[in-house]
């Protein structure tokens, strides 16, 4: 018996030390096809579940506790046989140091996420192949949250993960689906991972890690101190503007930390907040509502 037992602590410790990177849940809403009772789709949001949490992602171990927490809302608009057409909404989260709060490190609504899906076919990831619109799509959010992830911890850490989703991109562009493609907009898959690697942009990874590694996760410590790192980080905005007004990961930071920057500086212990607001208004003045909450 005691055999038995030291066997099961084995194989649960185990488990903890190789549990894959992701805890995803994913949502497939289709009632805009007038057709949402299709099992079709039910299946496919378990497939999609299944294939994002046992996937490997990466060659680190992840204890069960350290699985990033994100998510996957599809929106299907139109379905023909095994064609769909949908966008999808993708978040990720990750826990602030000494709170039980989870703080937005990505949030991006992705428009061009056409695919072909037949009932029950395997999805397989292969990052040198280009098989399915929709395993390609996913995986390559997958590697973007990793990276966005990573980057909150260390700085740069992000990088690697960042070139396996270009690689991704590249495998795909051969392909007629949009989003893959320079010609595809300036909000496309394409531009995110672009952006995300170019020199240009350097300043992105470093105020991602400040803003979480040296702000958020010393607020239990000393909110006043974090809070004004946070004014000063978030102020570096100002030289991406000068680079590129309205560019693109500015309009995707602040889509995902517009509320949360709302909130932190609308109350607490109070810091000289001007000059940052003055510069929140210029660099993502779409998020002007948020700003006007902020107190100083």
């Amino acid at each position: 018996m005691m055999r038995v037992l030291t066997f099961l602590v084995v194989l649960f410790c185990s488990f903890n030390l190789v549990a894959q990177e992701l805890n995803a849940v994913v949502i497939i809403n289709a009632e805009q096809t007038n057709k949402a009772d299709l099992q079709v789709f039910k299946t496919l949001e378990r497939s999609l579940t299944e294939f994002i949490n046992t996937t490997k992602w990466t060659d680190k171990r992840f204890k069960q506790q350290e699985r990033i927490d994100c998510s996957f809302n599809v929106i299907i608009t139109q379905q023909d046989g095994n064609n769909f057409r949908a966008s999808v909404q993708v978040g990720a989260s990750r826990p602030v140091f000494g709170s039980n709060y989870d703080t937005p490190t990505f949030n991006f609504n992705d428009k061009q996420f056409d695919f072909e899906y037949t009932e029950f076919q395997p999805l397989i990831f292969n990052p040198n192949t280009f098989d399915s619109n929709l395993v390609s799509v996913i995986a390559f959010y997958a590697y973007t949250i990793l990276g966005m992830d990573a980057n909150t911890f260390k700085l740069n850490d992000g990088d690697g993960y960042f070139q396996i989703a270009k690689q991704i991109v590249t495998t795909a562009q051969p392909s007629s689906e949009t989003g893959w493609n320079p010609q595809d907009g300036s909000q496309s898959r394409y531009r995110l991972n672009e952006d995300l690697l170019s020199p240009n942009f350097r300043e992105f990874a470093g105020i991602m890690y400040t803003y979480h590694r040296t702000g958020l996760d010393f607020m239990g410590e000393d909110k006043k101190r974090s809070k004004q790192t946070l004014a000063t980080t978030l102020s570096q905005f100002r030289s991406m503007y000068n680079k590129r007004p309205n560019n693109f990961l500015t309009r995707v930071f602040f889509d995902t930390k517009g509320e949360e920057i709302a909130s932190i500086f609308s109350g607490g212990p109070s810091v000289n907040v001007k000059s940052l607001v003055e510069v929140l208004n210029q660099v993502a003045p779409t998020k002007s509502n948020y700003w006007r909450q902020i107190t100083f």
